[in-house]
């Protein structure tokens, strides 16, 4: 293990910078430092520290120069989850570059414990709730997720002994569940994460290609016709004849009032108080029918 001073040595020389700040050597570049560097660096920059004052220069540069030389932290613990999905890498980075900031923060060297093994529990902690907050698009139940885990790592274990991918009965068996369990593990696994509806939905994936908000039907004013007509057809059955003639000839006919007077030997105004009558009486109808 190589002393601290030589470390020291190693980083700043590394950033062709043999320079200090207060009495810590500079270092342009942290995350260029080499990771056995590094541990040696870390340990001298939070020693130095606790010693300095929060919101001073020499501050800020220790403690950003701890976050840079220990990202490598962070990228190590984001593998785990690459397959997760959810979340991009780059989110799930940040993610662990904040566990990492509060293992910074709170880590105490007379604990006699390596930085790194205090760290990785804070920053892969930080990486579970960000999935655990984030990615289930829809509630499924506890024993639904857990099933969702236990039938990915089968699968994958199957697929490797079978070359292929295992059938709902083998992973049944294979699980000593039935194949009902099994059918509503895969389905609730599609409630994991929502898909955008601007994603490309053709073969190829490609961006220029028809997304699935293309294929989505739209309103149809047909439809909420029908809908209302469907309705109507028993209130009307219950008007009169003349009720019902007078309707069909304002909407059916698309008649005037004066039109219908004339066709019926009844005056516009006769016609008009008729059809107001009639229109309410079916409004109402309509109201508490739906």
């Amino acid at each position: 293990m190589i002393s601290s001073v030589n470390a020291s040595e190693a980083a700043a020389s590394s950033a062709g910078a043999p320079e200090l700040v207060g009495d810590l050597p500079w270092i342009e570049d942290g995350a260029k430092v080499a990771p056995k560097d590094a541990r040696e660096m870390s340990r001298l920059f939070l020693d130095r520290l606790r010693e300095l004052e929060e919101g001073t220069h020499e501050y800020q540069y220790a403690r950003n120069t701890l976050i840079e030389m220990n990202l490598s932290l962070v990228q190590f613990a984001a593998r785990r989850f690459r397959n997760r999905g959810g979340g991009e890498m780059e989110d799930v980075i940040q993610v662990g570059t904040i566990g990492l900031i509060k293992a910074i923060d709170r880590f105490d060297l007379s604990r006699e414990v390596e930085f790194t093994s205090f760290a990785i529990p804070y920053i892969v902690g930080e990486i579970k709730r960000f999935f655990r907050d984030t990615t289930w698009a829809v509630h499924v139940p506890r024993r639904l997720q857990e099933l969702r885990v236990t039938l990915a790592k089968t699968k994958e274990a199957l697929a490797t002994t079978l070359n292929r991918p295992p059938t709902v009965k083998e992973l049944a068996a294979h699980l000593e569940l039935s194949e009902e369990e099994i059918i509503e593990g895969l389905v609730a696994a599609n409630g994991y994460v929502a898909g955008s509806i601007d994603t490309p939905g053709g073969d190829d994936d490609t961006a220029e290609g028809p997304t699935y908000a293309d294929t989505l039907g739209e309103s149809d004013p047909a439809m909420d016709l029908f809908e209302d007509l469907h309705t109507l057809a028993p209130l009307l059955q219950q008007l009169d004849e003349r009720e019902r003639t007078i309707i069909e000839m304002r909407f059916g006919r698309e008649m005037t009032q004066a039109e219908i007077g004339r066709e019926l030997n009844l005056s516009q105004m006769h016609i008009s108080r008729l059809l107001t009558r009639t229109l309410n009486r079916l409004r109402t109808g309509l109201l508490t029918t739906t």
